[in-house]
């Protein structure tokens, strides 16, 4: 039997060789088979991938669509106040004792508080402070928690040890006992102040789930691929584990947006938050509680603002959770 030519060998496929040589991303950046448009124009495969799938699931889900209607219209209601009402609770005159208590009307939609201000408009405005602090907490404890717990997971050794000695510590303090507790003690308070606090008492949550999310996929097939091409640290971590991991912390931080908005609310009701005279939900609904039996309009009107924004971030991760967790498909 002859051997087989040149050009016949070149016909042979190679199992688990791709076309390009090169080495996957892992499960987060794969290719998937199925038809579809896309891909590299032949055959026509589609790219495939845990973050366009959860998107594709994301837009038929209408617990996703409201939540993000909701917050997309907090978050523009914080940044652009003036869209909404053309009054400015800064300005000098906006209150007048002699409104005061008034109920609502076709002019005032929701009334006015014990001073006589606008609780319209004074809500509209209290939005910024709170959506401040959801934000920037949440940017801070990612970016905190999460490039700690990135490190440690894949690094090990005494650093990871004394990290997770650390985050214990921090765990046996409640949020809302801690931030009374140094805000206290702060002085005067405002939403950059809250913000910092409460990601000092926030970051070793994220960092225990990136930990753990780096823990489960350093050694999965893909990153020994990687390393066996000759990737280096910096490609591996940012090309392969990071994909892979970040999933979890996506989820919880955007539920814990609404946790911080719900605690910046808590703490300045308790006075020792945002204080006046800056505008918040928390000082709106302290101000109105003993008037609660005779005006109940003056503390329902940003009790339910507060309630409806902290369930929007809430639904958004719930849903984005179920997107991202295969096991929920």
């Amino acid at each position: 039997m002859s051997e087989p030519t040149k050009s016949e060998n070149a016909n042979v496929a190679i199992p688990g060789q791709a076309g390009s040589g090169r080495a996957g991303s892992g499960p987060a950046a794969g290719k998937g088979t199925g038809p579809g448009k896309g891909g590299d124009g032949k055959g026509g495969e589609r790219v495939a991938s845990l973050w366009s799938d959860a998107w594709a699931d994301l837009r038929r889900n209408p617990l996703f669509l409201i939540g993000a209607f909701l917050a997309l219209f907090m978050v523009l209601l914080s940044v652009v106040p003036g869209l909404f009402t053309e009054s400015d609770p800064r300005a000098g005159g906006f209150c007048n004792l002699a409104d005061s208590l008034q109920r609502p009307s076709a002019e005032h939609w929701f009334g006015f508080d014990v001073q006589g201000c606008d609780i319209y408009t004074r809500t509209i405005w209290g939005a910024r402070n709170s959506i401040i602090v959801g934000l920037v907490t949440t940017t801070l404890v990612v970016l905190v928690g999460g490039t700690l717990g990135l490190w440690a997971g894949w690094i090990g050794g005494v650093g990871d040890s004394v990290l997770s000695r650390v985050t214990e510590i921090f765990f046996a303090i409640p949020l809302l006992l801690g931030g009374m507790l140094i805000m206290s003690t702060w002085g005067e308070g405002n939403a950059w102040t809250v913000s910092a606090v409460m990601a000092v008492l926030g970051w070793p949550q994220i960092y225990r789930l990136m930990r753990s999310a780096v823990l489960a996929n350093k050694h999965n097939d893909y990153v020994v691929a990687a390393k066996a091409l000759g990737a280096g640290t910096g490609r591996i971590v940012t090309r392969h584990i990071l994909p892979n991991a970040v999933a979890p912390v996506i989820v919880v931080s955007t539920i814990n947006l609404g946790v911080y908005i719900g605690a910046e609310a808590a703490l300045s009701y308790l006075g020792i938050g945002i204080q006046s005279p800056a505008i918040s939900w928390g000082l709106m609904i302290s101000d109105a509680q003993s008037r609660f039996l005779d005006a109940p309009h003056v503390l329902l009107f940003p009790a339910a603002v507060l309630s409806v924004t902290v369930l929007a971030f809430i639904m958004l991760g719930d849903a984005v959770r179920d997107a991202l967790d295969p096991k929920l498909r």
